[in-house]
């Protein structure tokens, strides 16, 4: 009997366990705090249409009608916000600017589980926003995108041609070692948590996760891809950016930052300059 007990407890410790993680990887939502004109930077508010009959909420800051347009992505559980820094960095330098907040975050409309695919799904609803501005011009599109997004921005770009160029800050190359990195970081087993949490949750999202790996798609990409990463990132680790390189080809480039983390490259001496610089070299 006591060994039945026992057996049972664990069981009810394992599904308590498992629906935790499953929460854990559900990501937060958050709106912005601050907006462009804090700074007093003059913009628009927009939403435009993406997959599954949603919109995305967005800003909009034209430059002149025959600048390009970058297009800015943040990453899991934050929103526009995050890309102020962006913003006030690269406004007045000749280009549009849009951010959005991708499905399930900020105030973007939410539509089941949040996904790298989704996140790129995005970036080209927001290329066909652009497309649709008939005071702007010019198509040519660059996306810079953090974490998840830049992830999303490879992938994206491996599908659509619009886009010309792409900076990437902390990207992953496998969203299934991702998961596995973070499981093992938790000190969470992979086998049977991990292992039925990832079935789990391709059979929600309705793909495996190999399939959209950016790995597999930053070699058919035609777009000069710029990879940033901080050399001390524990979130994702360096390794990522050197599987990248080592999938694609003589497009891509690589800046590795050392002593820096997942979330302060931006804050290294001569970030800007070298990201205004890619820019201005394959958009204008």
């Amino acid at each position: 009997m006591t060994s039945l007990f026992i057996i049972i407890a664990v069981i009810i410790l394992l599904i308590i366990l498992f629906q935790k993680m499953v929460k854990a990887f559900e990501n937060p939502k958050t709106t912005h705090e601050q907006t462009p004109a804090d700074f007093d930077i003059p913009f628009e508010e927009i939403r435009f249409e993406t997959k599954n009959d949603k919109q995305c909420y967005g800003w909009l800051i034209r430059d002149k009608k025959t600048s390009p347009t970058v297009i800015l992505v943040h990453g899991w559980g934050r929103n526009v916000g995050r890309m102020l820094p962006y913003i006030k960095n690269l406004y007045g330098k000749g280009y549009n600017l849009l951010a959005f907040d991708s499905r399930n975050h900020g105030n973007s409309d939410e539509d089941d589980h949040s996904t790298m695919k989704k996140f790129a799904e995005d970036i080209s609803a927001a290329i066909d926003f652009i497309g649709k501005q008939t005071d702007i011009t010019n198509k040519n599109i660059g996306v810079i995108g953090l974490s998840i997004g830049g992830a999303a921005t490879i992938y994206a770009a491996g599908h659509d041609d619009r886009i010309k160029c792409g900076i990437t800050v902390g990207a992953f190359a496998n969203p299934l070692n991702m998961m596995r990195h973070q499981l093992s970081s938790h000190y969470v087993p992979f086998y049977p948590i991990g292992w039925l949490l990832i079935k789990y949750l391709q059979k929600r999202v309705g793909f495996q996760f190999e399939e959209i790996a950016p790995e597999r798609f930053i070699g058919k990409t035609n777009a000069k891809i710029l990879l940033i990463h901080g050399k001390n990132d524990e979130t994702v680790p360096f390794s990522n950016a050197e599987r990248l390189v080592a999938s694609g080809k003589e497009n891509i480039s690589l800046w590795g930052i050392p002593g820096r983390g997942h979330s302060d490259c931006h804050l290294e001496k001569g970030f800007w300059e070298k990201v205004e610089s890619f820019l201005n070299d394959k958009l204008k």
